[in-house]
């Protein structure tokens, strides 16, 4: 697998984010008020829907890491990304969370490290990203992080993006077939 460059790396979500929040872009207006949900959307999408519009984003960001790189994909991810995300906190980014599988092989542990990002709205999750002139700013010998960004994505073996759409169950009505 050829890393992509840190450029686009740090670049490539946006779009990845606007095609998953296609749901938003399907309800007009009105109906998105009215928790409606257009013809042949399935129900669970349709619950999502009015959330969709709430503040708070949340996407989490999945990487399944080749076996015995586990350490150094960490280090790498904590010397460098880590702080460009930081360096978000508070405007763009309202909380940054990393998890493990508890237990190697726990249900479909298909990922070895995942990072929960929770964006202050939809606009910050999908706009332009600060991220590589954070790095310019965090990192002036670019040679030496681009060199070890490139090396953490050699590391992957997979790396997929969800982000996810709350369901209020309080005000979410059943639906009966």
């Amino acid at each position: 697998m050829t890393p992509p460059p840190v450029a686009a790396v740090l670049t490539r979500f946006a779009p990845i984010f606007v095609l998953a929040l296609g749901l938003t872009a399907v309800l007009p207006p009105q109906a998105a008020a009215q928790g409606a949900a257009p013809a042949g959307l399935p129900a669970v999408q349709a619950a999502v829907a009015p959330a969709a519009s709430a503040a708070e984003r949340t996407v989490w960001y999945f990487y399944r890491v080749k076996w015995g790189s586990q350490d150094e994909f960490l280090d790498l991810f904590q010397k460098n990304h880590y702080p460009v995300l930081r360096a978000q906190l508070g405007t763009r980014i309202m909380a940054i969370r990393a998890y493990v599988p508890t237990y190697h092989g726990d249900g479909r542990a298909d990922w070895t490290f995942a990072v929960a990002l929770t964006y202050k709205d939809v606009a910050a999750m999908t706009g332009p990203s600060p991220e590589a002139e954070i790095a310019r700013k965090l990192y002036p010998d670019q040679e030496k992080f681009r060199k070890e960004e490139q090396r953490r994505f050699e590391l992957l073996d997979a790396h997929w993006d969800v982000p996810l759409g709350a369901i209020d169950f309080e005000s979410r009505a059943p639906v009966t077939r």
